[in-house]
């Protein structure tokens, strides 16, 4: 009998080997160093916080890892089950746990669900070819525009990473055909950007999003699936055209011949056509969310147990659901429920006389915050560190806590200037056709325009709009 079990344990690199230590001590340090008017409990969370984000930034272990021990460290440190109790437990370990299956968990769950069953049933690449026909006529430039917005539009409701993979899997023969020049990488570095662009429109696009959502949820603020829309969308929308408009004059000559297959072959089998109607009856119930009043989570819930119901899909696609970054945002979601109840928000507003920087300052500062750190560590790490540190501070200085939440998730979803910023990134850069001058200089022109709007053009259309 054979196993695929590890024969070894998987060795650190020195930055992580470093990371794991300097972790290790700055937890420890700041639990027994006497530290000057904060609470047992907040100084307790405040362990647990440093510590997240020296394993977060180096990755000292797999960043689901450090999700999970924060939640394991609540329970040990700051709830009625502590090793060392509190004269007043912060959380219950009950409250802890319940962030595995928080309702933006089960949202999630829906979510990728689907996406398996896109890919499963070939819905995903059968539907791009379909919408794309429109496009192929009217040259090279107008064809990278359809791609782009059929990535956009399909990474709205599947992950931006199986987007992404998918519109490989469609263009990988088309960049071979090309012949070697900047067409080749501007074609390839559409995806990605479209896809990490997409990604910010509903609350499923992206881990970012849900964490928002999960951290608001604390608050006692709920934002309906297409009142996400509402916010998002128009900021995608032009943040996507200027992308194209960017890289087409880049890369892309306006003689530049692009020949896609456009064949589409539904699968019509009764699965097929069953797993159709139940994924778009979600994603109409997500849209209409205010006429019924169900819950987007619970909408998400539905597709899980009809098409597990009826064996469209089977316990083999359920274990095949991205976990790691399920868990990854019940972290985020763990933290942010942790420095709340333990007073470790209350601790950090008093540390600087914030009142002193104007509002626009502060949110253009935390928007600048989550796209400098999303450059360079996961977008999810990112949210999970910022996003509690910024409802703390909008909660504590009477800001609106919803607002300041939203800017700091799409902040954190437009990195996309290196490899390691985004799953799409990554793919992209896999192929060999997109060099890393052309993916920096690229991201960082998008990111500044997006840092732009969203600290100060976005806050004032939502307030005109009375989204806000």
């Amino acid at each position: 009998m054979t196993t695929n079990a590890p024969t070894r344990l998987p060795s650190l690199s020195r930055t992580q080997a470093v990371g794991l230590a300097a972790g290790v001590v700055v937890f420890l340090a700041t639990l027994i160093v006497d530290i000057p008017d904060i609470e047992p409990a907040a100084q307790r969370m405040l362990a647990i916080f440093l510590l997240a984000i020296v394993l977060w930034i180096t990755e000292a272990i797999p960043l689901v890892a450090t999700s999970l021990l924060v939640i394991l460290l609540q329970v040990l440190l700051l709830s009625d089950q502590a090793v060392v109790p509190l004269e007043e437990s912060a959380v219950t370990a009950a409250e802890v746990f319940a962030t595995l299956a928080d309702p933006v968990i089960i949202l999630f769950i829906g979510g990728f669900l689907i996406a398996d069953g896109a890919a499963k049933y070939n819905v995903d690449r059968n539907l791009a070819a379909l919408l794309l026909r429109p496009f192929i006529a009217g040259g090279a430039r107008r064809t990278v525009l359809g791609l782009m917005l059929i990535t956009a539009l399909l990474s709205m409701f599947v992950s931006n990473t199986a987007t992404t993979a998918t519109m490989f899997a469609v263009l990988l023969p088309v960049l071979s055909a090309l012949p070697a020049g900047t067409a080749r990488t501007g074609l390839a570095l559409s995806i990605p950007i479209a896809a990490n662009i997409g990604g910010i429109g509903t609350p499923v696009g992206t881990p970012p999003n849900a964490i928002a959502l999960g951290q608001l949820s604390t608050q006692g603020i709920s934002i309906s699936f297409l009142d996400w829309m509402l916010l998002a969308v128009p900021l995608m929308l032009v943040l996507l055209i200027g992308a194209w408009w960017l890289v087409t004059r880049r890369f892309i000559p306006s003689d530049t011949e692009i020949e896609i297959d456009m064949s589409a072959s539904f699968n019509t089998s009764p699965p097929a056509v069953l797993f159709s109607v139940v994924a778009g009856l979600t994603v109409l119930l997500w849209l209409t969310e205010p006429l019924h009043g169900l819950a987007s989570s619970t909408v998400g819930f539905i597709p899980v147990v009809l098409l597990l119901a009826t064996g469209v899909l089977g316990s083999k696609d359920l274990q095949g659901l991205q976990w790691h970054v399920l868990w990854l945002v019940a972290g985020g979601i763990a933290l942010g429920g942790g420095i709340g109840a333990s007073g470790m928000d209350v601790w950090l507003l008093g540390l600087v006389n914030w009142d002193l920087l104007p509002a626009i300052a502060l949110i253009a500062l935390l928007s600048f915050a989550g796209l400098a750190m999303s450059t360079v560590i996961s977008s999810s790490a990112a949210a999970n560190l910022l996003i509690p540190l910024a409802l703390s501070l909008a909660v504590g200085l009477g800001m609106n806590a919803a607002l300041v939440a939203v800017v700091v998730a799409l902040s954190c979803g437009m990195a996309m200037s290196l490899p390691i910023s985004t799953p799409p990134n990554a793919i992209a850069y896999a192929t060999g056709e997109v060099p890393q001058s052309a993916m920096i200089s690229t991201g960082l022109i998008i990111g500044v325009v997006a840092f732009t709007l969203l600290s100060f053009v976005m806050p004032t259309w939502w307030s005109w709009l009375g989204l806000m």
